[in-house]
């Protein structure tokens, strides 16, 4: 028995070892780094208590910032959560099975595209000199919704947001579809017996027989909400302005554009300490243990 347990210790002592080289230890730092005024060219620190901490709660950016990351998390939550499972549904269902595989693919591929060219991508249809988004619109009648969607204030962040969108939505569809597949048919079969319809069945059974999965894929949409910073970053650098900051993106420009490390020490404790809480919540939520 002895033997047994050290070998599993054995086995498991590196993957712990990187695990708290490369996720535990940073964390302290970080919060350690935030404690201090510097620079990334400083040959010494400046200890300050708790100041950049506080000081997050008085900078309005920082509050510029908690709304668009929320508004990242409500889309995401919308469309990569919800969408996402009626997309699954609906090609579960034995009328399109057949295609399933297609449009499965289709779906998909937007999500092995790196974000760099995504984002490049999609700034190209949004620009209202060359973008075909607007003279689209314009072809549908639409024309009173034909705006530069990047650089005006109002808009910025919801294209950027709709991008994101548009390129997970079908992985976690392809999720979906796994864990759909895992319900009996049986269960499917008994509700049309007993006359129920698509919408009762994909409510009655679909969903309470997808929870776990929907709990993952919420979990995973919005903490990542929490963490953007590519698709901001290429797509408007937080602006016009500041008004689509998000986090990550006010983290970057903290730490690289004004040179204030402790300051972007500080934002990283923030998006840390966000997305730890709302891991707990959900999972409790959820009734999944934490193991």
């Amino acid at each position: 028995m002895r033997y047994k347990n050290r070998t599993i210790i054995f086995f498991l002592l590196p993957a712990f070892a990187l695990i708290v080289v490369f996720v535990y230890i940073p964390i302290l730092l970080n919060f350690h780094y935030s404690l201090y005024q510097w620079s990334a060219f400083s040959v010494s620190k400046t200890f300050v208590g708790i100041k950049n901490l506080t000081r997050l709660f008085t900078d309005p950016t920082i509050r510029i910032c908690l709304k668009n990351n929320l508004i990242y998390a409500l889309f995401s939550v919308i469309f990569q959560v919800g969408a996402a499972l009626i997309f699954a549904a609906v090609l579960e269902d034995k009328m399109f099975r057949r295609v399933q595989p297609f449009f499965r693919t289709v779906y998909f591929l937007p999500s092995l595209i790196s974000i760099t060219v995504v984002g490049l991508l999609w700034q190209m249809i949004y620009s209202p000199v060359f973008g075909f988004l607007n003279p689209l619109l314009k072809v549908l009648g639409l024309s009173f919704l034909t705006k530069d969607w990047l650089g005006s204030q109002t808009t910025a962040i919801y294209a950027v947001t709709m991008v994101s969108q548009w390129q997970y939505t079908g992985y976690t569809m392809v999720l979906f579809i796994v864990a759909l597949q895992k319900i009996p048919e049986d269960l499917y079969e008994a509700a049309t017996i007993d006359g129920a319809g698509k919408i009762q069945r994909f409510w009655y059974i679909t969903i309470p027989q997808a929870k776990e999965m929907i709990a993952v894929n919420m979990i995973i949409t919005i903490i990542g909400s929490f963490k953007v910073f590519d698709e901001v970053y290429i797509m408007t650098s937080g602006g016009p302005g500041v008004s689509s900051q998000v986090l990550g993106s006010y983290l970057y420009k903290a730490a690289f554009s004004t040179d204030e490390m402790g300051y972007a020490s500080a934002i990283a404790t923030l998006v840390f300490f966000i997305t730890f809480m709302l891991s707990m919540v959900q999972l409790k939520l959820s009734k999944i243990e934490m193991e």
